[in-house]
């Protein structure tokens, strides 16, 4: 009998059963009292989880006379699954006062369930849990710890963790490296490799994968590239979606795309991180390019990577792809996804078809501060502040909260139509009555505003008034403003700073001579102009060939 039972545990180890049979399983094993048996429990609270039955899980668990460490981890992973935080930790107050003491897996779970909703308090209420549990050096926790610890950006905290372990494994220094990646800090992460080195540990391909996250140094991450062909790691897919995506923060897209021809089967990662690199290198028609060349391979973009396209379609300023792509998300079936509807709203409305833009508006089922914002920016393109606002207006009746966007594309509705009262009122409400903090964008609307009504020095005050170091763009927008209105006096002080700052741009050398030229300081302007013949720094003057002519 005995043997037979162990028989029928181990098998229920392994089958999968559907709901239905479960309620019916849970009947027979109430029936045959085996409900007293923890391991029977388990597997029914584990089986009505996986079927989203959390009522049923719970009754069970509260009617089993005897509980494991096992059965009270799958109760508490099942809330924390279903992201029932509170109901996760009020279990694992529960647990905590009886006999059964938390193991690695029931602290790994919440360890993950805080991390998942940025609870940094719950993290370390959890993480005190686990050193009181004798948990300090478990491998599993710790990995856990790590992990959230860096998702939570506390990167000092998961490296206290990680050099409380007196013998971490190779799981321990990946995650360590990769919680370093994440954090951007690629050299501590170098470092950390380096001793692992010395240690004698062997790297693997997660160590490379987590040596390039968040690496955006093309030097460095050659160098890396090249120890990955030295251990044979370059056939690795994870490892080469990760060689994708540091060339393409580079913006060398042509050792992107070489790494990425050399993978047998790309993911829809690698795929993605290609199209974006290109889209985000200004090669949008090449972004366009990979994309169809996705959709002819089979494989099906996901509503991120659609959006991603669609982005790049709209700095293209060409609507026939973007309505191709359009084409294909109806075929897809992802016109009602918020962030493709978003994405199309926006590409419409860069490419002049403000009415399909609207109309996209119109049909999406659900909508979000998102999709608000993208209509709000194309009536601000298209001078139509006034639809913009009623657009504002609706997203506070709805009930959203608008963001730094939704103000940014307001700003901009008051730029293009002039409404200088309006946007500095827009300014203003974004800060008081929305706490929200402005960007160096909203700064540079606002200048733009100022300046183009003729409040040069009062646009030149508020700069000032901003901490150093100002952000160039703003800078450039009242440069752009004294341009337009003629005021060498200030442009010469706002472009000498500007020409200070960044010595190696021409343009603002440009935009001061054509000032010092409309104003009739032709020596002035002549000077500006042999100056930067000298630095080499002078556009070559426009032309077009036509039948091997050259004009100019």
């Amino acid at each position: 009998m005995f043997s037979e039972i162990h028989l029928l545990q181990k098998e229920l180890l392994k089958i999968y059963v559907s709901l239905s049979t479960t309620k019916k399983l849970h009947a027979l094993i109430v029936k045959t009292r085996l409900s007293y048996d923890p391991f029977y429990a388990t597997q029914i609270v584990r089986w009505y989880a996986i079927h989203g039955d959390l009522w049923s899980a719970r009754y069970t668990f509260d009617k089993s006379p005897n509980r494991s460490v096992f059965l009270w981890n799958s109760i508490i992973r099942a809330h924390a699954q279903a992201r029932r935080f509170a109901d996760a930790f009020s279990l694992l107050r529960k647990m905590l006062r009886t006999d059964i003491k938390p193991d690695n897996y029931t602290c790994a779970c919440m360890v993950r369930a805080c991390s998942e909703r940025f609870d940094m308090y719950g993290l370390k209420l959890v993480h005190a849990i686990a050193i009181v549990s004798g948990l300090r050096s478990d491998s599993i926790c710790s990995s856990a710890l790590v992990t959230a610890y860096s998702k939570l950006t506390l990167v000092e905290e998961a490296s206290k963790v990680f050099y409380g372990i007196p013998e971490p494994d190779l799981v321990m220094w990946n995650t360590m490296i990769s919680a370093y990646g994440n954090c951007g800090l690629w050299n501590k992460g170098l470092e950390l490799y380096n001793k692992m080195q010395i240690m004698g540990k062997q790297p693997d391909g997660y160590t490379f994968v987590g040596l390039l996250l968040g690496l955006a140094h093309s030097s460095i991450g050659q160098g890396i590239h090249g120890i990955c062909l030295k251990n044979s790691f370059d056939s690795d897919v994870h490892v080469g979606s990760a060689l994708v995506s540091m060339y393409s923060r580079c913006k060398s897209m042509n050792s992107a795309y070489k790494v990425f021809s050399g993978i047998f089967q790309p993911d829809l990662v690698t795929w993605s991180a290609l199209i974006s690199g290109y889209s985000q290198s200004g090669e949008h028609e090449r972004a366009l390019f990979i994309f169809k060349k996705l959709t002819w391979s089979g494989k099906k973009p996901d509503s991120i990577l659609t959006a991603s396209v669609l982005a790049a379609t709209a700095e293209m300023a060409n609507a026939k792809p973007g309505s191709e792509i359009h084409a294909y998300v109806l075929r897809q079936g992802l016109e009602s996804d918020i962030m493709v509807c978003s994405a199309l709203i926006d590409m419409y409305s860069k490419c002049s078809f403000l009415n399909l833009g609207i109309r996209v508006f119109e049909i999406m089922p659900e909508r979000n501060i998102v999709s608000y914002n993208a209509l709000i920016l194309g009536f601000g393109l298209h001078g139509l502040a006034s639809q913009a606002f009623r657009m504002f207006e609706e997203i506070l009746d709805n009930g959203l909260r608008p963001d730094d966007c939704t103000f940014s594309a307001l700003l901009c509705s008051c730029c293009h139509a002039g409404l200088v009262e309006d946007g500095k009122k827009i300014f203003i409400r974004m800060k008081e009555d929305f706490c929200i903090q402005a960007r160096a964008e909203h700064y540079v609307y606002l200048v733009k505003l100022l300046g183009m009504n003729g409040e040069l020095e009062e646009a030149y005050s508020l700069v000032l008034s901003l901490p150093e170091p100002v952000d160039h763009g703003i800078w450039g927008a009242l440069l752009s403003c004294c341009e337009a209105f003629g005021n060498s006096r200030l442009a010469e002080i706002i472009a000498q700073r500007l020409i200070k700052n960044n010595p190696g741009s021409g343009s603002y050398k440009v935009m001061l001579s054509n000032i010092y030229a409309g104003d009739g300081r032709w020596e002035d302007a002549r000077e500006l102009r042999d100056d930067k013949r000298e630095s080499k720094m002078w556009k070559t003057p426009g032309l077009s060939w036509f039948g091997g002519n050259a004009f100019y």
